[in-house]
């Protein structure tokens, strides 16, 4: 089940679930017991879901590290898979992965009816100890849940694929060899056209082979009920002291490359590599989270620490030192300034969460946290307490790898991405938080890029990788192929003098000269290819978001790609159609009456002509200029209005209709999901 987030996979699951257990064509349960795998955070959340469901109907048996000692939960293992009772009391084991892999000689000694894999992208790899654990179970019935099914490369989704129909795609080996290397080839952006067409067909092939256990719908589906998300992907310029040390760095890391490739021949990555990667990456971020490891390492980074004004105090948060704090700082005065507007922070760094404290300090705006470090209780607590309306929290710093999944954060509606990740499913994972059900504003969400460096990189590498997810998950059309395989290995290159490096590898035909001359297509939103989204460059005339206008001002924006999910929410059209057939209807009522009764009419034009003149009806009627002008005066006239809030659906509906959708789906032997 590869639907994407908010579309019910859990809701569908626990109906598919209740079914089997309860029904079959031959009027008696297809099943007896079913396991739902997932990670540690979510297997309360199953049991709760289930609850709200199903309430007394079936229970299920939550188990987790949590649960007991490790005698404890043997026998509670030990109970369920021995008990083979058509209707069990609990025929429903939640487990977390680690657990059943530390415990899989115990569940796999007997047969399961049904097994469900949550956040299944988590089986990715067929060659670790939890696949193997699970591929060990005795169930033929399978269901595997991701709405990111291809988050790095195409032997991920082989292994998800195996995993519900072994040998559907071959071994890995043929598999690597029959579609992984035609298709990747022919994705390149330096590709034949022999190669295009050759990895044209080979997709074809193997989308033919996949859709008959895989459901894939997006999120398309929903974005019409949901308010309006205006996405902007900002280039941030670096400060002179950023460049003078990402010069300076990359310098010193090219000494230190030739010296290891005269030792090793290998040409993979080595640790110092991988070191000097992070330390990029948090140069792009504030140049105080480099000083120590600098510091501490002079003997390799000789006159580095030069670099510095002295005396440099590195606990002491100085924005003006990076661009991308510069433009977060601004977006957060103007916003507190303009709206009421709130924000959720986000970084894959705890240092950088810190130096947001810092910030939010220094500003005197109220914040949470939520890290690693927090128990599932401490952030249900500080979660609930950001979502209350009268909440006085302005901004909720969250850390990308702790609350990339779960969380539902719409008490804010602006959202900043501050680094990027090298895998894009985590981004956008994190990135929902805020434009989910629930949400009644209009949200704005920025991921912020330093102008030309390995951001930027590791930025056009998530769009090749979710470029081939689109063709191979989405069966969409074939998107440009804009990298080439050898763009994306210049991670240590700073591109100096650029306003986006990103745009000019797009070789975007609808810009001359900085200036964006033909607009994107109409249909085109924000899961279209970056070559159909807004380019700002030279001017910041066509971007919707006026609090990013402003900062636009600064000068440390150097460009914007821009983009939003829809245009009108389909309730404001459903009630735009009503109010056009009220108006029809009075239109004619009116006419009619005309026809009836056209010399009283008349006379009642001729009297209102007479009021309208008198000096109350002219002074009223500039009243109402004045107010008119007022309201076109408003700082947010290009933002629509706020969605109406949707009437809630009663649950006896969607699992009455759940259940006789997926009935269907009975006698399937292998189900992916």
């Amino acid at each position: 089940m590869a639907d994407e987030m908010g579309l019910g996979k859990t809701l569908q699951c626990i109906t598919l679930m209740w079914t089997l257990l309860r029904q079959s064509p031959d009027c008696k349960p297809t099943i007896s017991k079913a396991i739902i795998v997932c990670p540690s955070s979510l297997v309360k959340n199953w049991d709760k879901e289930i609850h709200k469901w199903l309430g007394d109907r079936v229970h299920g048996l939550p188990v987790d590290t949590s649960t007991g000692g490790k005698d404890e939960i043997t026998s509670t293992l030990r109970s369920f898979m021995l008990d083979t009772r058509v209707r069990a009391a609990s025929p429903i084991l939640i487990i977390s992965y680690e657990t059943f892999r530390n415990y899989s000689d115990v569940i796999n000694s007997a047969p399961i009816g049904l097994c469900i894999c949550d956040e299944g992208h988590r089986l990715k790899n067929n060659e670790n100890l939890t696949y193997k654990a699970l591929s060990g179970l005795k169930c033929d019935k399978r269901i595997l849940i991701s709405g990111t099914p291809i988050q790095n490369d195409l032997l991920e989704y082989y292994s998800l694929v195996n995993f519900v129909n072994p040998g559907l795609l071959g071994t890995a080996s043929e598999f690597k060899k029959k579609y992984e290397n035609a298709i990747l080839k022919g994705r390149d952006g330096a590709a034949t056209d022999a190669d295009v067409q050759r990895g044209n067909e080979r997709t074809k092939e193997m989308i033919g082979l996949v859709e008959k256990c895989i459901i894939r719908r997006t999120s398309t589906l929903l974005t019409k009920y949901l308010p309006v998300k205006y996405e902007h992907i900002i280039c941030c310029r670096n400060t002179p002291l950023q460049d003078a040390l990402y010069h300076k760095l990359i310098e010193i890391e090219k000494e230190t490359r030739a010296f290891e490739k005269q030792k090793s021949d290998s040409g993979k990555a080595t640790a110092s590599a991988l070191s000097f990667i992070t330390l990029l990456k948090k140069l792009c971020n504030h140049p105080s989270l480099v000083y120590e490891e600098v510091q501490n390492r002079e003997n390799k980074f000789h006159a580095t620490t030069s670099l510095f004004k002295d005396p440099f105090n590195p606990k002491r948060l100085d924005p003006s030192l990076s661009g991308k704090m510069k433009v977060l700082d601004y977006l957060l005065a103007i916003t507190r300034k303009k709206t009421d507007d709130r924000w959720v922070l986000i970084s894959n760094y705890t240092q950088t969460m810190d130096q947001f404290i810092e910030l939010c300090k220094l500003r005197g705006y109220g914040y949470v946290r939520l890290d690693g470090s927090m128990t599932p209780k401490q952030r249900q607590k500080v979660v609930e307490e950001f979502n209350k309306p009268d909440s006085g929290i302005y901004c909720f710093l969250l850390s990308s790898k702790a609350g990339g999944c779960g969380l539902n954060l719409i008490g804010a509606n602006r959202l900043v991405m501050f680094d990027p990740d090298w895998n894009p499913a985590n981004d956008d994972q994190a990135m929902a938080r805020v434009w989910r059900d629930g949400q009644k504003k209009h949200c704005f969400i920025y991921r912020l890029l330093a102008t030309g460096s390995i951001e930027e990189k590791m930025f056009q590498r998530q769009t090749h990788k979710k470029a081939l997810s689109s063709c191979i998950v989405d069966a969409g059309e074939d998107v440009a192929r804009h990298f080439s395989s050898d763009q994306l290995k210049e991670l240590f290159k700073l591109e100096s003098n650029v306003f986006s490096d990103t745009h000019d590898k797009l070789k975007c035909k609808r810009c001359i000269k900085g200036v964006e001359s033909i607009d994107p297509p109409d249909d085109a939103d924000c899961s279209s290819d970056l070559a159909h989204w807004f380019h700002s460059q030279a001017t910041s005339r066509k971007i919707a978001d006026n609090i990013l206008r402003a900062v636009y001002d600064c000068g440390t924006i150097s460009f914007i790609f821009h983009q939003k999910s829809h245009k009108v929410e389909a309730k404001r059209q459903e009630a735009d159609k009503k109010d056009a057939g009220s108006a029809e209807e009075n239109e004619g009522s009116d006419k009619k009456e005309k026809e009836t009764s056209k010399p009283e009419k008349k006379l009642e034009e001729k009297k209102q002509k007479e009021k309208e003149k008198s000096p109350k009806a002219e002074e009223a009627k500039k009243e109402k200029g004045r107010k008119k002008r007022k309201e076109q005066d408003d700082d947010f006239e290009d933002i629509p209005e706020e969605p109406a809030p949707e009437p809630k659906k009663k649950k006896e509906k969607v699992i009455k209709f759940l259940k006789i959708y997926l009935i269907a789906l009975i006698p399937e032997v292998h189900i992916f999901c």
